[in-house]
């Protein structure tokens, strides 16, 4: 066992602070958190947000993974309370969309700050009360697009690979400590804020990939608000279903129990993570990334001898 105070009217809970609570998956891990006994920190930029889960007993505070004060703040009172955080949720983020040669890079490190480096500060607050503590678990919300990536999402992508790389190595850093982390991985999912985020952000640049950025937001659209049938959308989940995940990890480490380093959600991302594993680069562009994703099309190159 950890250490850690028990939620208050519960033998088994344990303190849990998640990020990104306004919406999406951040919402639904605090939701069901809250109703298996623990106490739940629920968590978002705009405090505002969180009104309907306050109005459910669950304890919230303003936290922007962008503002160290924040960050540092937010850890300062679950520990002020609890002595430790006993898990800690990874869940604010965002999908940067658009093509790699027209990206700004004001944006670029716009995505990281939100993705990657909150996610790696808020694990640096919460990892000496939970080494003095005796463990706890880290539970970081990756993708499936952080096992492979698709044209018009190179950058959110790029910062899934990150959490996937910062996972791995610092779950071989603090294991001995008792500390656990994890990467949750889900397929599709269907969040009307985070996919409206996406969509919008496919603005036109240049004209040169002015088609790819059309088909691009119908595509994700259709996934994201069911708008029209796509493969993608059939076997799109719920922010619940990543969150039933989510709650299984948090649990199997209040009990001290070892969970897996990954835990892919939705038949998508095991079917697809599956495929990327066992197909080489050239399989994998032709047979998924290519027929499945909208993908920009350039001038057919002519042939030798073809002057027209």
């Amino acid at each position: 066992m950890t250490g850690h105070e028990p939620a208050p009217g519960s033998g088994a809970g344990i303190p849990v602070l998640i990020t990104g609570c306004s919406s999406g998956i951040g919402r639904a891990c605090a939701l069901r958190l809250h109703r298996a006994g623990h106490a739940v920190y629920a968590t978002a930029r705009r405090p505002e947000t969180l009104a309907e889960l306050a109005g459910l007993s669950i304890r919230t505070m303003a936290l922007d993974v962008t503002d160290e004060e924040s960050m540092a703040s937010a850890v300062a009172k679950v520990e002020a309370e609890h002595g430790a955080v006993g898990a800690l949720v990874n869940s604010a983020g965002y999908a940067m969309s658009g093509c790699i040669e027209e990206a700004s890079l004001a944006e670029v490190r716009e995505q990281f700050e939100t993705n990657v480096y909150g996610l790696v500060r808020l694990s640096q607050l919460v990892l000496p009360a939970m080494r003095a503590h005796g463990g706890g678990t880290i539970v970081n919300i990756s993708s499936i697009f952080g096992r492979y990536a698709v044209p018009g999402s190179g950058f959110y992508n790029a910062t899934k690979h990150a959490v996937e790389a910062l996972s791995d190595s610092l779950r071989n850093e603090v294991a001995d400590f008792g500390v656990r982390v994890v990467l949750v991985e889900p397929g599709p999912v269907r969040t009307t804020r985070f996919g409206a985020t996406y969509v919008a952000n496919l603005r036109p640049v240049s004209r040169t990939y002015e088609t790819f950025r059309r088909e691009s937001a119908e595509y994700f659209e259709a996934i994201y608000t069911g708008s029209r049938r796509t493969l993608a959308g059939t076997f799109a989940i719920q922010s619940d279903d990543v969150a039933r995940r989510v709650a299984k990890v948090v649990a199997k480490g209040a009990r001290g129990s070892r969970p897996r380093a990954r835990y892919p959600v939705g038949l998508l991302a095991h079917s697809t993570i599956a495929l990327r594993r066992l197909t080489s680069d050239v399989l994998f562009d032709h047979l998924f990334v290519r027929r499945l994703f909208p993908v920009p099309r350039g001038p057919r190159p002519r042939k030798q001898g073809d002057h027209r």
